[in-house]
Order: C-alpha cells, then structure tokens, then sequence
C-alpha cells in the first residue's frame, strides 16, 4: 500500500464530518489510511428536548457508533459548548496540538470567511490561523513536535456555503455512499428528531432503515449528486470516462492559506483517483 496517510477532519458539531466529508473518509479507511474525526464543540445545543450532559452523552455515543460504521481510527469531541465557539488563542492552539499528533497530511474544516453559523466559520478561521504554525514553527506549542511538511488544507461546503465555494477536489463516492449515509444515520438525535422539529414537522419514531435512508438522501442531496460546478474537478482527477460514472461525489476547496505546491500534491495524497478496484460497501 505504501505509506499511511493521515486525515483530519475539524469541524464544529458531533454529526458534520458526516454529513460533508463521510464518503472520502469511509474511502480512506477502506483503503488503510487513518481517519481522525474531531467535533470543536460538544453539541449539548442540538435538541429541543434533552439538554446538558444527558445530551452530551447521547451525542458522544452517536459519534462512536458513527466512527464505526466508517471506519475512523479516532473520534474526539471537545468540552466546549454549543454556540459559544471562539477563534481564541487557546483553541489555535489546541488545533494545533491535533494536526501535529495526528501527523496529518490532509485537514478538512470549514471555510474561514463565510457560513450562517458562527460555530462553522469560526471553526474554520481557527484552523486557517493554526494553519502557519503546524510545521517548520517549533516554538509554538514547543511541547508537540511540529510537522517537517504542512498538510493539505481542504474546505468543506456547509449547508450555507453551497453557492459559494469551488469545487477544487472532487472525490466520487458512489461505492461508498451506503456507508456515509449510515455515518448519518448513527446521529440519530440529529436527522431524525431535532432537525424535523426544527422545520416544524412532527418527530416520529422511525425504525424502519429504508424510510430513514429516503430522509438523509433528500437532507444532504445537494452535497452528494454530481453537479455542474463538480465536472471539471472530476475529470481532472479521473478522466473524462471515469468521471461519467459517478452519480455521487464530495467537493472540497483548496484552502487559499495553503503553502506552495498544495495542489501538485493532491493526486499523490489521493490515492482513490487511481484505485479501481477494492472500495465497494459492506
């Protein structure tokens, strides 16, 4: 296989690593690379019924079951309660801290100047400003050793960002797309009971995984179904004929705070773009 990439994926609330990026993570742990995901807040906002530590455990558990059903190698929340996120000194460095340990070659966030919540964009600016210190600065956070090479930074588009960003990396995931739906599916507390409450729709006991499939697939169609903006990026990086093939994909930008020579590595720390074979769902 060659050598182990390391992913992280950073982002604000327990259940969005899911909803934007659980495809391209359930590749890269099929393919065996680590995937790190790491929630800034601990989502104790998300319900209209259960609040406090009883919600932060049943968000915590979700997330575990999730980091199973994809494959993750880790799943870590913070302490830091929902709505209240902060770009401040500490959590710069605390991102810091998590991209060195996890030895990451590729970070996925939020973007930095732009979303409707603030926990996402805050989310994004944190690590768009923990990004210049991650490699070759060893007298910041001096207790962690830093990185040789700064990873890839991507962006991932939020409910919010859809109109808005470029669609630099696209990775299709039609072969792993049962996966990051039952990556959704796990955060129950989620798609199927505060969200439809917060549309104002009655929340029903769903047992049934055919109906909650036909939910999450209607709740996230916009960021899965092959776009006119995804095209380009899809055939750039598997060609015209491979790229007709996808039904479903996950788009990400290039972050612009990027050290030099980002892009020329991306093939290189992609290795599905020229895998053809192996990566079906289970």
């Amino acid at each position: 296989m060659g050598k182990t990439i390391n992913v992280i994926v950073i982002f604000a609330h327990p259940d969005e690593g899911e909803k934007y990026a659980g495809g391209l993570s359930a590749m890269f742990a099929e393919l065996g690379h680590r995937v790190k995901f790491l929630s800034l807040t601990n989502g104790d906002g998300g319900h209209y019924r259960l609040s406090g530590q009883d919600l932060i455990e049943r968000r915590a558990g979700e997330a575990i079951e999730a980091k199973n059903r994809l494959g993750l190698a880790e799943y870590e929340i913070l302490d830091c309660p929902d709505g209240a996120l902060m770009p401040t000194l500490e959590l710069r460095y605390e991102i810091i801290k998590q991209i060195r340990e996890w030895k990451a070659d590729i970070v996925i966030t939020f973007h930095p100047e732009g979303g409707a919540h603030a926990d996402n964009r805050y989310a994004g600016l944190a690590v768009s400003d923990a990004a210049p210190f991650v490699a070759r600065v060893p007298n910041v956070v001096p207790e962690v050793e830093c990185l040789d090479k700064a990873p890839i930074f991507l962006l991932m588009p939020d409910y919010s960002m859809k109109k808005r960003y470029k669609a630099d990396v696209v990775v299709g995931i039609d072969a792993v797309l049962e996966k990051k739906l039952l990556g959704c599916d796990a955060h129950y507390s989620q798609f199927f009971e505060y969200q439809p409450w917060s549309k104002g729709l009655t929340v029903q006991e769903l047992s049934d995984w055919q109906e909650r499939r036909e939910i999450l697939m209607k709740d996230i169609s916009e960021f899965i179904h092959v776009a006119d903006e995804m095209k380009p990026a899809l055939e750039k990086y598997y060609g015209k004929e491979r790229a007709n093939e996808f039904q479903y994909a996950e788009p990400f930008e290039l972050a612009k705070y990027n050290s030099d020579g980002a892009e020329s590595r991306v093939r290189a720390l992609f290795p599905m773009f020229e895998h053809r074979g192996g990566v079906e769902s289970q």
